[in-house]
C-alpha cells in the first residue's frame, strides 16, 4: 500500500490484496482517489498527519483517520497546511470546514516538527542518482536456450512464444531448432508424432511444437529426440495409450479437418436476420430500464450501471481483478429475480455471444463447396479430449432454443444423413466402474434412470414418490462431485442453506459409500505419485498438488478427481473412433461413411442413405464393446443413435 502514492493516471498503477488472496484491486488513479478522497501525491501527508503503526511512522499523536482525510482535502500538503495554520486571520469558519478545533489546532501547532519528520519516513524516493541505458549489445551475450528452458520448467509457454517471435524479427541466429538445417529433410508424419507423444508423456503441454519436442529432449537431433521420447514413455508406462489409443487415429483427425461439414449459409443468414434484430429490440429495452444508453458489451460500463446507479449488488457480490463488481453470468444468475434488467442483459449476452462466435462468423469461413474446416486438436486438453478451433464447434450450445437452431445450419450432403452416435451418461457409468460402488453399479445394471435411482437410495423411498425436487437434487450432486464438488458449490446449485446442502451431502456419501472412498484414495494416491491415472493408462500430472497455497491446492485436488473420469471418457471415444474408422476401412465404405464432428461423448457421421441401417448397427456394437465385460463389471456402456438431414433435427434410431 505504500506503493500507492507512485500510481501516476494509468501510467503507473498498483495491484493489491484487498481481502485475503482472492480478493485483489488494481489501483490507478481514480481508484485511490475514490479510496482516500485526495490523489496519490498527497499519500505522504495522509500518512504524516496519521501515522502508519506498521512502518513505525508516528504521524501527530491525537489524528485519526476521518480528521487526516479531512485535512489533506482541505489544505493539500503539510506545508500548506501550517502555512495557513500560522494565520492570525484563519477564520473560524475555514477551521470548522476542516474539522478543526482548537484542541485539534493545538495539537498539529505541537507536533509540526513529528508531522514533517513523519512525512519524510513515509515518502518514497524518487530522484535518486540512477542512469541506466540498455546496452545495444544485450543480445549478443542472451542465453536464450537457458532463457527457454527456464520458461518450460515454470510453465510460462506463452512468454517463451513471444521471445521466439522477438529473436526471429531480429537479425540474432539462434543455433538450434528454430533453425536447424536439417528441418527440411524430416518427415512431417515422424514430427507429428514426436508432438503427440510428448504430450501423452505430459499432457500440460498441449499442442506441443517439434521446438519443445526439442527443449524437452534437451536436444536438435529429431533421432536423438525420438530416443528420449520412446524412453519417456516406457518410463513413465504410457506407451500402451500412444500405441493403441493415439496414434492410430492420427490419420483420422486428419480427415476429418480437411473434410470438414456442409452448412447450409441460408439458415445462418434467416438467423442472422432474426436475431439482430431481436438484440435491437433488447438493447432499448435495457437502455429503458437503466434510463440512460450505454455499451452494454462493456462489462465496467454495466457494472457501474447495475450496481452504482441501480444499487443491484448483494453483500457477498464477487469482483474482479480490478476491483470492479463483477458482472459475470454466474453473477448476474443470483440477481435475477431483483430488476427485468437482469433478464434482459443475459439475453442479450446470449444472443450476442451466438451472433459473433457463429451466425456471423461461420459463412466466411466455408469453402467453394459450402463446407466448413474447424481445426479439431488430437492434443488439445489436459485432460486426454479432443478441442476444436477456428471456429470452436464443440461449444455450440445446445440446451436453449436460440443456440440449437444453428445446428439446424449443419446438414447432409445430398443422398445422404448426418447420424450421431453419443455415450449416454458416459462418465457416471465410468464412475460406478472405477470406484466399484455397489449401489451405483446397481442402479445401472437395473437400467434405472441414475437420478431418480440416486433419489430413491438417498431419501430412502420408492421409485413412486421420487419427485422432481428429489431428482433435481440427485442430478445435481451426481454431476458434481465428478467435477470435486463440495459443499459450499453445492449449496450455491441447489439455492438451499449451508446446513441443508451438508446434510445433504453426508446422506449422499453415506449411502454411496464405495464413491466417497474411491474419491478419497484418488486424493491420496494424487497427492503421493502427483499424477492421476484413467482405466487406460493415461497420466495427467498435478504440480498444484504440493502448493504451498491452500487454494491452489484444492484447485489441483478437485482436477485430480475429475481427471481418471474425464480421462477414461477420453479413451473410449477416441478407441472407438480408431474401431470404427477401422471396420470402415475393411468394408470398403470410405468414399461413403465420413467422420465430421466429434463433440465430447458424441461422434457425428456423414453417411450414405443406403448404409445407414447397416453403419448404425455396427458403430453402436463397436462403442458399446468398447470395454469387455470384465471391465466394465456388468455396467451397460449404452450408446444412442440419431439421424437426420440436419444437426438440429434428429430422430432417434
Amino acid at each position: 500500500m505504500d506503493a500507492l502514492q507512485l500510481v501516476d493516471d494509468k501510467q503507473v498503477q498498483v495491484y493489491t490484496l484487498k481481502k485475503g488472496i482472492n480478493d485483489t484491486i488494481l489501483y490507478d488513479e481514480k481508484k485511490v482517489t475514490e479510496r482516500f478522497g485526495f490523489p496519490p501525491k498527497l499519500l505522504v501527508d495522509y500518512k504524516g498527519l496519521r501515522g502508519d503503526p506498521s512502518d513505525n511512522i508516528i504521524g501527530v499523536k491525537g489524528i485519526g483517520e476521518k480528521t487526516a482525510t479531512s485535512l489533506v482535502t482541505t489544505f493539500g500538503t503539510i506545508e500548506k497546511m501550517y502555512k495557513e495554520l500560522k494565520k492570525p486571520a484563519l477564520s473560524a469558519e475555514a477551521l470548522a470546514k476542516a474539522g478543526i478545533n482548537e484542541r485539534i489546532r493545538n495539537l498539529l501547532i505541537e507536533n509540526e516538527e513529528e508531522a514533517l519528520f513523519s512525512k519524510t519516513l513515509a515518502t518514497i524516493r524518487t530522484d535518486a542518482l540512477i542512469h541506466f541505458v540498455l546496452p545495444s549489445e544485450w543480445r549478443q551475450n542472451l542465453e536464450l536456450d537457458k532463457l527457454l528452458d527456464l520458461f518450460s520448467k515454470l510453465e510460462f509457454r506463452t512468454m517463451g512464444e513471444r521471445v521466439k517471435k522477438l529473436i526471429e524479427k531480429s537479425d540474432f541466429t539462434r543455433k538450434n531448432a528454430l533453425s536447424s538445417p536439417a528441418g527440411d529433410a524430416r518427415s512431417t508424419r515422424e514430427e507429428k508424432e514426436l508432438c503427440l507423444a510428448l504430450w501423452v508423456i505430459d499432457s500440460n503441454l498441449t499442442n506441443p511444437t517439434l521446438d519443445e519436442v526439442f527443449r524437452f529432449a534437451k536436444t536438435d537431433s529429431i533421432e536423438e529426440a525420438k530416443k528420449v521420447i520412446e524412453s519417456e514413455l516406457d518410463k513413465r508406462k504410457v506407451r500402451k495409450v500412444f500405441e493403441e489409443i493415439e496414434k492410430p487415429i492420427i490419420r483420422v483427425v486428419e480427415q476429418m479437418n480437411e473434410l470438414g461439414v456442409k452448412i447450409d449459409k441460408k439458415v445462418l443468414a434467416d438467423l442472422a436476420s432474426k436475431y439482430h434484430k431481436e438484440l435491437s429490440r433488447l438493447e432499448q429495452a435495457i437502455w429503458k430500464e437503466a434510463g440512460e444508453e450505454f455499451n452494454i458489451s462493456s462489462p465496467k460500463v454495466l457494472s457501474l450501471i447495475l450496481f452504482n446507479k441501480l444499487q443491484l449488488a448483494e453483500k457477498r457480490q464477487k469482483k474482479t481483478s480490478t476491483g470492479a463488481l463483477s458482472t459475470k453470468e454466474s453473477e448476474l444468475e443470483k440477481l435475477r429475480d431483483r430488476h427485468p434488467i437482469i433478464t434482459l442483459v443475459l439475453e442479450y449476452r446470449e444472443l450476442a455471444k451466438l451472433l459473433s462466435t457463429y451466425i456471423d462468423a461461420i459463412p466466411p469461413l466455408v469453402d467453394k463447396n459450402s463446407r466448413l474446416h474447424s481445426t479439431f486438436l488430437q492434443a488439445g486438453t489436459t485432460t486426454g479430449r479432443m478441442a476444436s478451433q477456428l471456429p470452436n464447434l464443440q461449444n455450440i450450445p445446445n440446451k436453449t432454443v436460440l443456440g440449437r437452431a444453428i445446428r439446424h445450419a449443419f446438414v447432409a450432403e445430398e443422398g445422404s444423413k448426418l447420424v450421431s452416435f453419443d455415450y449416454s451418461q458416459v462418465e457416471l457409468r465410468i464412475a460406478a466402474i472405477l470406484s466399484l460402488d455397489r449401489k451405483l453399479i446397481e442402479i445401472f445394471k437395473n437400467g434405472e434412470d441414475v437420478h431418480a435411482g440416486v433419489a430413491m437410495r438417498v431419501f430412502k423411498v420408492s421409485k413412486e414418490l421420487v419427485d422432481k425436487s428429489m431428482r433435481t437434487r440427485a442430478k445435481t450432486i451426481n454431476f458434481g462431485i465428478l467435477y470435486g464438488m463440495g459443499v459450499n458449490a453445492l449449496k450455491t446449485n441447489l439455492g438451499v442453506d449451508r446446513k441443508e446442502a451438508q446434510e445433504f451431502y453426508d446422506k449422499y456419501f453415506q449411502t454411496f459409500a464405495g464413491l466417497a472412498a474411491y474419491l478419497d484414495k484418488i486424493k491420496a494416491e494424487a497427492g503421493q505419485k502427483g499424477y492421476t491415472e484413467t482405466l487406460f493408462g493415461r497420466r495427467r500430472y498435478f504440480g498444484g498438488l504440493k502448493s504451498p497455497l491452500p487454494y491452489v491446492r484444492a484447485q489441483a485436488e478437485r482436477m485430480a478427481i475429475n481427471a481418471p473420469i474425464q480421462g477414461t471418457q477420453a479413451d473410449l471415444i477416441k478407441i472407438a473412433m480408431k474401431r470404427i474408422d477401422e471396420y470402415i476401412k475393411s468394408e470398403k465404405h470410405e468414399d461413403d461413411i465420413c467422420l465430421i464432428l466429434q463433440v465430447h461423448d458424441e461422434l457425428v457421421y456423414e453417411i450414405k442413405d443406403s448404409l445407414v441401417d447397416e453403419a448404425t448397427k455396427h458403430f453402436k456394437q463397436i462403442m458399446e464393446g468398447v470395454l469387455a465385460p470384465s471391465v466394465s463389471r456388468g455396467v451397460p456402456i449404452i450408446v444412442e443413435a440419431q439421424m437426420g438431414e440436419n444437426w438440429g433435427e434428429m430422430q432417434h434410431i
